[in-house]
């Protein structure tokens, strides 16, 4: 029997908020690189990833909250 017979397909709130946590993951990794990379330009660079960190992490806030706000008032069918 193959997994998706068996998992039930995300609503688009499950899949936002997942690619908002996936956006907020690859800013950090990003963010990790310019620490190491030591840069003549790192400020700037670090500025950028910490302005680009806050902006996807307030979006991954927004979007748990919205599935919070979706499941506690379920569709009715």
């Amino acid at each position: 029997m193959n997994q998706q017979a068996t998992v039930p397909q995300k609503t688009r709130a499950e899949q936002e908020t997942e690619n908002e946590a996936n956006r907020l993951r690859e800013q950090v990794d990003d963010a990790l690189a310019v620490v190491v990379s030591r840069s003549p330009d790192e400020i700037e660079s670090l500025q950028t990833a910490a302005d680009r960190i806050e902006r996807a992490a307030r979006d991954l806030a927004d979007a748990l909250r919205e599935l919070a706000r979706q499941r506690r008032t379920p569709e009715i069918l």
